[in-house]
């Protein structure tokens, strides 16, 4: 039986405040955190960041599966570094606490020449906290990951909402799925261990 309070952030694609969310969630739970591939950025990693924007002491940082130099798709990446993402050697950190698992980019995007983000999270096992982000086309990404999700009966946990509100959105977006609005992280001017904080005292009730 899993722990819980274990979740996998997944977004409507990249750059959407993935890791802004998990640092918050992080904080809020004291949870260990997790991303199982990283790609790009390996000297100031998602790790890196999450580690820098929290403040308390029981969360821990589990090493990446895999570590790929350039900033692309993990698949097209893993064939830069020589190597094959295999999903037999992706497993769950062995932890009794709280666990927050990062995915790199959307659910559709390819690990290898097979799987996909989507495939991961189905092996993982774990339910899943949707990132949406509001933009031009943003309703289309948010209701076709949603309902990747539900073809492969994945546990949805709610919708979170990252940067600047756009009602209109949200609201056909929440009714359309009938998911649960978990809450909103703003457009802050920037990102901090004390911005984290703040948001981490809201949503310690939500999920808690």
């Amino acid at each position: 039986m899993r722990t819980p309070n274990q979740f996998i952030i997944a977004g409507i694609g990249t750059e959407i405040g993935k890791t802004v969310t998990s640092a918050v969630l992080v904080e809020a739970l004291q949870a260990d955190y997790w991303k199982p591939v990283q790609s790009g950025a390996l000297e100031d990693s998602d790790t890196e960041t999450v580690k820098r924007l929290i403040r308390n002491t029981r969360s821990q940082f589990h090493p990446e599966a895999y570590r790929l130099r350039e900033p692309l798709s993990p698949h097209a990446a893993a064939a830069i570094d020589g190597v094959t993402i295999d999903m037999n050697t992706i497993r769950l950190p062995q932890t009794d606490n709280a666990l927050i698992v990062e995915l790199a980019g959307g659910l559709m995007v390819p690990l290898n020449d097979r799987d996909l983000n989507i495939d991961l999270v189905q092996q993982l096992g774990l339910p899943v906290v949707l990132v949406s982000r509001n933009y031009l086309g943003s309703i289309n990404h948010t209701l076709l990951s949603v309902e990747a999700c539900r073809n492969r009966n994945i546990d949805l946990v709610g919708l979170l909402f990252n940067g600047p509100t756009v009602p209109a959105t949200e609201t056909f977006i929440l009714n359309y799925t009938n998911l649960p609005c978990l809450g909103r992280i703003g457009q802050e001017p920037a990102i901090t261990p004390d911005v984290i904080q703040q948001y981490a005292q809201q949503f310690s009730a939500v999920f808690k």
